[in-house]
Order: C-alpha cells, then structure tokens, then sequence
C-alpha cells in the first residue's frame, strides 16, 4: 500500500449536519461542550453551525450565541454555513466564526430543485455572484463541492458524464471570474456511491481538474460509507468531511424521511487511518470520548461503531 497518502485531513461537522436534522433544540451549553470536547481531539476544522431561516430551521437559530459560547482551540478552525446573502452577513457579523469562501454546484437536477428551489444549472451560475460576496469581503475561494456527485433518489444514479458537464461548467465559471479554486469536494449527498465509482469519479476530477486536492464528503446511508472512504484513500484522496458518531445525514432519503443513517463517522474513518499507518493529527482516545458525550447529550444509541467497541490501544497495552 505504498500508494496511500502518509496523512489525512479530516473536518468534522456533526455539531452542525447532526444538531441540524434533529427534530427538537438541545441547550446551547451542551453544544458548545460537545464542540470543545471535538477540538481538544485535534480535529483541525470544526463546522460548528448553519446562519440559515431561524423559521426553517429553529435548531439554528442561535448559532451566533453558539459561536460565542464555544471556548476555542488555538489551530482549529471554527466554520458555518449559510445558504444566501442574509446567512453570510449574519456569519460576518459573528467574530467567532472562521470564514471559509466555499462555491457549491449539483449534479442532479431535481435534487437542486427540491432542495433549493431552482435547477442546476441557474443555482451554479448563481455561484458568479457569490466569486463577488467573497472577493467584497477579502475572502479567498477555498474549495468547490458538487452535491449529489455520485446519485440521488429522484434521478437516480448520476453518469460520470453528467458530473464531467458540471466539472466542466465549474471550471469555466472560475476561469472566467479570474479565480483559483484548490480543493474540489464530492459529495454522496444521500448515499449513492459505492468503492468503485468513488475510485473512477476521483480519477474524473483529476482528469478534468489537473493539481485539484480532492476532498469526498461521504454518507453512510447504506452502510459504504467507510469503504467508499477506503477506496478513495486507495487513490490517495487525503482530505475527507465526517460526523462524530456518525450524526447527520440528509433529510430526503431514507424509507421515512429522517430515519437513514448519517454522514461517515469520525472516529471510525480516524481509527481506519490509523490502522493503515496514516497519520491524522488526532488524539482517538479523546475523539471517542467526544463521540459519547454526543451520545449522552442525545439520549440515544448512536450509528458510531468505536465508540461502543472502543479502540485497540489498551488491548495491545495488556498484549
């Protein structure tokens, strides 16, 4: 396996993909523990919440109280996302947050319209005047993610040339608006993917997107999410998004909605690095103790696997 990379990035956002699906709020205070217990991991990005509707979404609405409340880590980033202007300026407006200028584009047509009311191709050239929010703001374009990259459940699987369209189209947006853009995310939005079209759509950016770091955000809705990751880290994919305790998930799959699993799970892909030799930065021991506090602060069994088995470190102590 020497092909594998000798360190993996990975950006944890269970305190928001998690707490955000929930169907009832959880104490501020709690929150920010979680939040805290996550950096004192080492986990080098945190995304801690979303500046979106409060009406829409009332699990975020005091995401700026959230921010305020978290004691930070020196070398963790602390990021939100907001989906339009109004979430941005209020994201701004919040000392607490670190601002990362991300662009987002779709594969599937349908989910772009069911999730934000206008296709694919409208929402992508939308992405032109946020080049300019950014730029206003003195904000740097950091990576680009391609929602439902691999399938989605209205359309089905996704052909590589229909995600080598919107590549295409991504690039020309950032060719004609002057900009660099040096991470691309592929995102299997509601659990399409599976190890071989991870392995074929990795190599498609590559292709498409010569010197691009990939980065894979990965659900486990069908139970791949951990292979699929393998799979890329085969191909030297060194950058992944993930959930503590396997929180999050998207809210439009599933046979009831809400009820299938959520995002990879973040001690388990860290546990997986390490039994590959791949450095991550992270203190496991710590991570999994975080992983339960999400836990206890939910009151239920969560979808995280070390988290109950625990880690191998003692037994090899005692070995």
């Amino acid at each position: 396996m020497s092909g594998l990379p000798t360190r993996v990035e990975i950006h944890e956002e269970g305190p928001r993909e998690g707490f955000q699906i929930e169907p009832r709020t959880y104490p501020l205070a709690e929150r920010a523990a979680l939040v805290e217990a996550l950096a004192e991991s080492g986990l080098p990005q945190i995304q801690v919440a979303s500046f979106v509707s409060p009406k829409r979404v009332p699990q975020m609405a005091d995401a700026a109280e959230l921010f305020a409340a978290i004691r930070k880590r020196t070398g963790t980033r602390y990021t939100a996302l907001w989906l339009n202007e109004a979430g941005f300026d209020r994201a701004r407006a919040v000392p607490q947050v670190d601002l990362v200028g991300s662009l987002y584009a779709y594969a599937s047509d349908a989910f772009s319209r069911q999730n934000n009311g206008r296709g694919a191709a409208e929402f992508l050239q939308d992405q032109r005047r946020w080049v300019q929010r950014y730029r206003d703001a003195g904000l740097a374009i950091e990576s680009a993610c391609v929602m439902t990259a691999f399938g989605c459940n209205l359309e089905g699987e996704i052909g590589e040339d229909r995600l080598a369209a919107v590549l295409g189209e991504l690039a020309t947006l950032l060719r004609d608006e002057g900009v660099s853009c040096p991470t691309v995310y592929l995102a299997d939005t509601v659990g399409w993917a599976n190890p071989h079209s991870v392995r074929r759509r990795v190599d498609l950016v590559r292709r498409l997107l010569p010197g691009v770091r990939v980065g894979l955000h990965l659900h486990d809705t069908r139970g791949l999410g951990l292979a699929n990751a393998f799979a890329a880290i085969e191909q030297g994919v060194d950058l992944f998004d993930a959930s503590v305790a396997g929180l999050g998930g998207c809210p439009f799959c599933g046979h009831a909605q809400g009820t299938a699993a959520g995002n990879v799970c973040t001690e388990d892909l860290v546990f997986l690095c390490h039994e590959l030799g791949i450095a991550t930065g992270i203190d496991l021991e710590r991570l999994v103790d975080a992983a339960r506090l999400a836990e206890r602060l939910l009151g239920r069994r969560l979808d995280g696997k070390l988290m109950h088995a625990g880690t191998l470190a003692a037994l090899r102590r005692r070995a």
